[in-house]
């Protein structure tokens, strides 16, 4: 995650596309938002995290808190992995990247050895008052849907 993200700091406004219409950081304001970033739909990894989230879904809404995964993918490449693993969470479309890169989820990464840019999954945990609450820069998929809902309580008291 940038340096830039602390928690206590406001959150960076975004714009993202959905498969519902785009929606805007300020249009969520007073309730939680999990905002997890993640590199591509249909992969293992990201659809382990997708499906963790989706089956707490109804106790991270139960505690105030909207779920929004953001990747580059397309809108179509989104509603196809929604529908196919029949996802209960939002999926954001950042094409080019600025939200993704705002929130220091954009850097290198390393497989195999070879080095290239690409989407670190990270999560970030917005309170009802558009500040960062809690930060996930380097996240391990299993436990993780937990580990967030978790915060989400204990900041929800």
């Amino acid at each position: 995650m940038s340096k830039a993200l602390k928690k206590g700091a406001k959150a960076p406004a975004f714009t993202l596309d959905t498969g519902d219409g785009a929606i805007r950081l300020k249009d969520l304001s007073g309730d939680y938002l999990v905002l997890y970033f993640y590199p591509k739909d249909d992969t293992p990894g990201c659809t382990t995290e997708a499906m963790d989230f989706t089956k707490l879904s109804a106790k991270f809404a139960k505690a105030g808190a909207k779920i929004v995964g953001v990747s580059k993918d397309s809108l179509e490449s989104h509603d196809k992995f929604s529908a196919k693993h029949k996802l209960k969470i939002t999926l954001a479309s950042d094409p080019d990247g600025k939200t993704i890169e705002a929130y220091g989820a954009w850097g290198e990464k390393t497989l195999y050895g070879r080095k290239f840019m690409g989407i670190i999954r990270s999560t970030v945990l917005i309170g009802p008052d558009g500040t960062i609450r809690e930060l996930w820069p380097k996240v391990s998929v299993k436990g993780h849907a937990e580990a967030v809902l978790d915060a989400v309580q204990n900041a929800a008291n």
